[in-house]
């Protein structure tokens, strides 16, 4: 400690951590945050540690990068520093997109208090290949950010909605803990359209010897059979049945065969969720019965599971939709996941969608889990709007240039024609273009052009602009998204304390 106040960095006191005779902080530069480190001489993991080194008062100061090598070196010496997997308790996934947001969303988790367990590392694979980042960046960028912060409470890391092998493996190799898999390839959403005479055909070309089953043992199985959840009652007849395995019957053995590939390669414990939101129809119950009962009669063992909801859960804005028909929806699904599991019911496409936490975190009674990520981003661009309204104007117009392209794989409904236009809009007003339906989505799904668009040269037209920004005004950004957040998390804080 001595050293480190002798070496006139500025270390966040809040950083200070010690393992052995070692202390270790994180310093704020004009450079950007500098690891710190203050051991004995004779300590022989420091010649591993990337930086500068000098003896000061017989020990021994190496201020160095927040690095790869650094982050690992740190995960060998601090435990709380490696995410882990959260089990049942509920949680919130907290997506970022920039590589800046954790300092935030930490912030907010500490105002909403107990009760929450965070994850601070999550990407989807789509996002990534967006943002140009990797799996291991985003594992680091949330890691520096918990040592800086001196969160030791725990958090987990999502390599989110994973639709291939190769994707597990990736997240693998950075160290997540929490494998989002998404079979949303194969759910066939013509189901609900196959007349009865037809139903019999498609349902004898689903791949039963993946699904280790036959169309008589599943008659078997369901037809007759009465499934008692709380108060939510399941039965299957031949129609019923028929559409639940025509529908979700392929998306049930992409999801096995994922499993059993993950369960092979681990190498440390794991959690999977199941995500089929990402559909045009919404998940029955019976469908959700399914789906649980054929997953754990393939023994694939998973700690939530994402239905397709009624209504329209789109990016960056509130329900669409009838709230008494989603609370009778999700009461429905919360009981089959607790009679069934128990497991979280996780719900998708989670940012700002304030009419319906309530409904949610009483319905769950804990066994839940908030999945947000582009909202962060949002509020990096409200940041950008109020500190930088020529370079927010800029981004603005950009964006309403790609929407029509980027929304493709989004389910979205602004209109370009209801969105103000950028320069109609004064400098005082920018921010509130935030607040608008129509100018959030578009500036929403189109954070992957917006970040990575270059000039005829290979230079990048407003990501690296946007990068600097927010760091450097740090603390307006995690101002920002602590508001936001504590809105996101109260009702399920508050719930999950009774």
């Amino acid at each position: 400690m001595n050293v480190i106040a002798a070496s006139g960095l500025d270390v966040d006191p809040g950083s200070i951590a010690s393992c052995g005779e070692a202390t270790w902080g994180i310093a704020r530069t004009a450079g950007g945050a500098r690891l710190v480190v203050v051991a004995p001489q004779e300590a022989a993991f420091t010649s591993r540690l990337e930086g500068e080194r000098s003896d000061r008062q017989g020990a021994t100061l190496v201020v160095g990068p927040t690095s790869p090598a650094n982050a690992l070196i740190l995960r060998e010496r601090f435990p709380w520093l490696v995410p882990t997997p959260l089990g049942l308790s509920t949680s919130a996934g907290l997506g970022d997109r920039l590589g800046l947001a954790t300092p935030g969303h930490i912030r907010a988790m500490r105002s909403s208090g107990t009760g929450l367990r965070p994850v601070f590392a999550q990407q989807s694979m789509r996002e990534m290949a967006r943002t140009g980042r990797t799996p291991g960046q985003v594992m680091d960028d949330a890691m520096w950010a918990v040592f800086a912060a001196g969160w030791r409470d725990g958090y987990g890391a999502d390599a989110d909605h994973l639709k291939e092998a190769a994707d597990i493996d990736a997240g693998l190799a950075a160290g997540f803990t929490l494998f989002t898999i998404d079979p949303g390839a194969h759910v066939d959403d013509s189901a609900d359209a196959i007349p009865a005479d037809g139903m019999r055909d498609v349902l004898d070309r689903l791949p039963w010897s993946r699904l280790e089953d036959s169309p008589q043992d599943l008659r078997q199985r369901y037809l007759g059979r009465r499934f008692d959840c709380d108060l939510t009652i399941v039965t299957f007849d031949e129609e019923t049945l028929a559409k639940a395995a025509v529908k979700y019957g392929r998306a049930v053995a992409h999801v096995a065969s994922m499993f059993r590939h993950l369960k092979a390669r681990a190498s440390r414990p794991f959690e999977v969720e199941v995500s089929v939101d990402e559909t045009s129809c919404p998940t029955s119950h019976a469908e959700h019965v399914y789906v649980a009962t054929e997953l754990s009669r393939l023994d694939v063992e998973w700690v939530g599971l994402a239905p397709r909801f009624v209504g329209r859960f789109e990016k960056g804005v509130d329900y669409i939709g009838d709230l008494a028909a989603f609370e009778a929806h999700f009461a429905g699904h919360a009981a089959i996941a607790r009679a069934l599991g128990p497991y979280k019911i996780s719900l998708h496409s989670g940012s700002d969608k304030f009419s319906i936490y309530p409904i949610a975190a009483a319905h769950a009674r804990g066994l839940v889990h908030l999945k947000t990520a582009g909202t962060s981003y949002l509020e990096a661009l409200r940041t950008a709007a109020r500190v930088n309204p020529p370079l927010f104007r800029r981004i603005y117009a950009f964006a309403r240039e790609r929407y029509e392209t980027d929304r493709a794989s989004y389910h979205v409904s602004a209109g370009l024609d209801q969105a103000p236009e950028a320069d109609s809009v004064a400098d005082r007003d920018l921010a509130a273009l935030l607040d608008d339906f129509h100018a959030r989505e578009i500036l929403h799904v189109t954070f992957g052009s917006v970040l990575t668009a270059t000039d005829h040269a290979g230079v990048r037209l407003f990501g690296g602009d946007l990068l600097a920004l927010v760091a450097r005004h740090a603390e307006d950004y995690a101002s920002n998204l602590e508001r936001h957040f504590a809105k996101h998390l109260a009702p399920f804080a508050a719930r999950s304390r009774q």
